[in-house]
């Protein structure tokens, strides 16, 4: 039987969420003491927790999330393991000469999943301030590459981010950026991903449920 490995933090009200964005609400609405049943209010950013972005999102001609095709949400991927048996210091450029060396994983249409170990400050300010970040140098390369889908354990891939986020969506590029993961550590080198978005028309991201099935 395969195994899930669930790779998406939970949702929860008034987590902290990415500097400038809203905090979600995850509130009773009703109950069965009330109406007979339960029923939750739930306000979300597209951007909160483990999400993807799709190019609407810094692209205003950029496709949006009703217009990629399901597959590029599914499929083999490849883990990066950019820190093996531990985590990458705060603030550690990512830079080309760390990517080379998984150089073999990074092919076009790849589904290109990194670890940097960040996952592990999720809920703490500095999750969102000291990521490990891409250096622009390395978001070129990687666009270069002509990948379909990057997953990264950090809430973003740079602090650099409108910089690097129209590298890596432009057009010709159009790669599917999935952010917020964790559990990479409980992942093998290949796995197929499972992280499909809302439905949502005319969109630029979706918070998802992130899963990587293991054979």
């Amino acid at each position: 039987m395969p195994k899930l490995i669930d790779l998406s933090h939970p949702l929860e009200h008034g987590q902290l969420a990415f500097p400038g964005d809203p905090r979600p609400t995850v509130v009773e609405r009703d109950t069965i003491a009330t109406i007979g049943y339960n029923i939750t209010q739930l306000g979300v950013s597209t951007h909160q927790g483990t999400h993807l972005d799709v190019p609407y999102h810094f692209l205003a001609d950029g496709k949006t999330v009703d217009q990629v095709p399901l597959e590029r949400f599914f499929g083999p991927a490849m883990l990066v393991d950019l820190a093996p048996g531990k985590a990458l210091e705060p603030k550690t450029p990512i830079t080309v000469g760390m990517l080379r060396q998984h150089e073999a994983k990074f092919h076009p249409r790849a589904k290109v999943i990194y670890r940097t170990g960040w996952y592990r400050t999720f809920g703490r300010e500095e999750y969102f301030t000291q990521y490990p970040t891409l250096t622009v140098e390395a978001a070129q390369w990687i666009a270069e590459t002509r990948i379909g889908l990057l997953g990264m354990d950090t809430p973003t891939p740079s602090v650099q981010g409108q910089e690097c986020h129209r590298i890596l969506m432009a057009p010709g590029v159009e790669i599917i950026l999935v952010e917020g993961l964790t559990n990479l550590d409980r992942l093998p080198g290949r796995f197929t991903f499972i992280g499909f978005p809302l439905s949502l028309t005319g969109r630029d991201g979706s918070p998802i449920r992130a899963v990587a099935v293991v054979e």
